[in-house]
């Protein structure tokens, strides 16, 4: 504890006050500092839902069932 009250007493005024306006400044800029995909307002988010572990599966069967389209359509094509 006593180590902490000299480094206070060792600070100038001048120091703490360049320190107190560095820290203003990070402050200020972390304000103004824009969202990282230009998004200002999430509301459109809300009411949605979270994609599951399970989404490969339907991307799964969302293929198959275009393979066996496809398949059908080539068969009957074929076929006259």
């Amino acid at each position: 504890m006593a180590l902490f009250i000299r480094q206070n007493e060792d600070r100038s005024k001048i120091q703490e006050r360049v320190a107190a306006e560095l820290q203003e400044r990070a402050k200020q800029r972390a304000m103004l500092q824009d969202s990282p995909d230009g998004v200002e307002d999430s509301q459109y988010i809300k009411g949605t839902k979270v994609t599951t572990n399970l989404a490969w599966v339907w991307l799964v069967i969302i293929a198959i069932a275009i393979a066996a389209f496809i398949w059908i359509v080539v068969v009957n094509i074929s076929a006259r």
